[in-house]
């Protein structure tokens, strides 16, 4: 027995891969926001927090690669079409002694969404983060990137409930968490 198959848009009807076609699509405004966690060590925090590393500025440079990312992501990921962004931030936070919650928000008026822009941006600050602390912590784990909310386009808003780990709400018109 063949499961039905999923309605997969960077599909052809035989399975080739395509760039979706959106030409036809209105520009409207479109928003996303991600978030990402850095875990690490207390002490490494702590360094970051001081700005005690002599490459600079930890969260500086990874805001900066967080953005570069963004406006990159139609050249990383290949099926993104270059979208124009119109801003993207990227903001931190500490929830624990040994984190740093990453959150970047990207935004456009465009044809398509701006998701993949805002995952990127997280990511790579993420990395950043990592690559220039690894000389005193190797052990730093990236944790949970993943879509908060998006809003804009023909399948509405997505606000993720984050009470709850991995679950997801897709609330037409709703308010965010």
């Amino acid at each position: 027995m063949n499961p039905k198959p999923l309605n997969l848009t960077h599909f052809d009807e035989s399975g080739a891969s395509r760039m979706v076609e959106v030409g036809q699509k209105a520009e409207t405004p479109r928003m996303a926001r991600a978030r990402g966690l850095v875990r690490m060590s207390p002490e490494t925090l702590e360094l970051i927090r001081n700005r005690g590393f002599a490459k600079g500025d930890v969260l500086e440079v990874a805001r900066l690669a967080g953005i570069q990312a963004a406006k990159r992501t139609w050249e990383l990921i290949p099926l993104c079409h270059q979208v124009p962004l119109t801003g993207v931030q990227v903001n931190f936070s500490f929830p624990g002694p040994d984190q740093v919650e990453i959150e970047a928000i990207s935004k456009t008026i465009a044809r398509t969404g701006v998701e993949m822009e805002a995952l990127v941006a997280v990511s790579v600050a993420g990395l950043t983060i990592y690559d220039m602390c690894k000389s005193v912590d190797r052990v730093m784990e990236l944790h949970g990137v993943r879509l908060m909310e998006k809003t804009g386009g023909l399948n509405g808003d997505f606000y993720r409930n984050s009470s709850t780990p991995g679950s997801a709400n897709l609330v037409m018109g709703g308010t965010p968490e």
